[in-house]
C-alpha cells in the first residue's frame, strides 16, 4: 500500500460554493485508471482542514465507491486528525465505508508532549484496529524513539509518511525507529522522493498525480530499478511545477493543482480560503508546464 505513489485527490468544488461530488469521482477514477494503488482523500491536497465533518465523510464513500466503479484495485487510505473525538468518530467512519488504512495529520495544537502524542496516535488507532494505520510527521521533535514506542503499543501501525524537509534527519528517524514492519512514504512528493529514496523510503506522496499520472509512476519505477539518472531527469520535468507549489510556505499549494485541472477541462479552480485563486502570472507558468509535458508526452 505504501510502496508506491501514494496519491492525494483535491476535492473540487462546484460554483454554488458545495463540492462537486461528480468531479471527485471521475478524478479518482482517472488516478486508477492510470494505474495509481493507493489514493489517500481528505489530505492536505484535499484541504481537509477546509472541509466540514460531512463532506470529509462523503469524500470517503465518494473514494470507495469511484475505486469500485474503475474496477478496483486501489486502496484507500483516509486522513483524519483534528480534535480526538471527532479523529476517532471519522477512523471508524473510514473502517466501515470501506476505507484499507488510515492517515493520522499532525495534530493541530500549539503545546504538543510526545506522551500525549504518542496518547493521540494510539486512541485513533485503537478505534478502528481492522485497518492500517499512518503517522504523518511534520515536526522535527518526534523522532525515532517516538515511533518505536507507538509501534509497540499499536499492532495497527504500518507506515510513517514523513514529511520533515531534512533527508539526514529522515535516515536517522527511520533507523531509530527500528521497526520491520513499518513503510516510509516520503511526504514531501516529487521533489523529495530521489534523497528519501536513497534514505530508505519506499514510496512518496503526489498532488501532481492528479494533473500528470503517468509522470509520478515514472520516477516511481526509475527510483524502483535504482535508475538516478533517468529519475532525475523525470525530477527536472516535475521542477517548476512542484516549486510553484512550495513557494512562500506552500501557500499556493492546492491552488497550483486545481489550476491545472482547470486548464486541463477535469475540475474547476476554485479553492477555500485560506487559500485562493492565482494571479495571472502564476496561471500562465502553468499553462507552459502543462504545454511542456505535453511536448514530453506526459499528457
Amino acid at each position: 500500500m505504501l510502496d508506491t505513489v501514494v496519491a492525494i485527490p483535491v476535492t473540487p468544488f462546484a460554483p454554488d460554493g458545495g463540492v462537486d461530488w461528480d468531479a471527485h469521482a471521475a478524478l479518482i477514477g482517472r488516478l486508477v485508471a492510470h494505474g495509481i494503488s493507493t489514493v489517500t482523500v481528505n489530505g492536505n491536497t484535499g484541504e481537509f482542514y477546509a472541509l466540514t465533518p460531512a463532506e470529509a465523510r462523503r469524500a470517503v464513500e465518494s473514494a470507495v465507491a469511484a475505486v469500485a466503479a474503475a474496477g478496483g484495485g486501489a486502496e484507500v487510505m483516509v486522513g483524519v486528525g483534528l480534535d480526538l473525538p471527532g479523529a476517532t468518530a471519522a477512523a471508524r467512519h473510514a473502517a466501515g465505508a470501506g476505507a484499507g488504512a488510515l492517515m493520522i495529520h499532525q495534530p493541530v495544537h500549539p503545546y504538543r508532549s510526545a506522551e500525549g502524542w504518542i496518547d493521540y496516535h494510539r486512541a485513533i488507532a485503537d478505534a478502528a484496529p481492522g485497518l492500517g494505520v499512518v503517522l504523518y510527521i511534520r515536526d522535527e521533535r518526534i523522532g525515532g524513539a517516538e515511533i518505536r514506542a507507538l509501534a509497540d503499543r499499536c499492532p495497527n501501525l504500518i507506515g510513517v509518511k514523513y514529511a520533515v524537509p531534512d533527508p539526514v534527519r529522515f535516515a536517522s528517524v527511520a533507523r531509530d525507529a527500528r521497526s520491520d514492519r513499518l513503510g516510509w512514504v516520503a511526504g514531501l512528493a516529487e521533489l523529495s522522493a530521489p534523497g528519501y529514496w536513497a534514505a530508505g523510503a519506499t514510496g512518496f506522496t503526489s498532488g501532481l498525480v492528479n494533473v500528470v499520472p503517468e509522470l509520478s509512476l515514472a520516477l516511481l519505477f526509475a527510483l524502483r530499478d535504482g535508475d538516478y539518472p533517468e529519475a532525475m531527469r523525470i525530477w527536472e520535468s516535475a521542477r517548476g511545477f512542484e516549486e510553484l507549489r512550495a513557494a512562500d510556505a506552500a501557500a499556493d499549494n492546492v491552488s497550483v493543482v486545481k489550476e491545472a485541472l482547470a486548464q486541463l477541462g477535469l475540475c474547476d479552480r476554485a479553492v477555500r480560503p485560506p487559500s485562493r485563486l492565482l494571479p495571472g502570472p502564476v496561471r500562465a507558468r502553468i499553462a507552459e508546464s502543462l504545454a511542456d509535458w505535453q511536448k514530453e508526452g506526459w499528457l
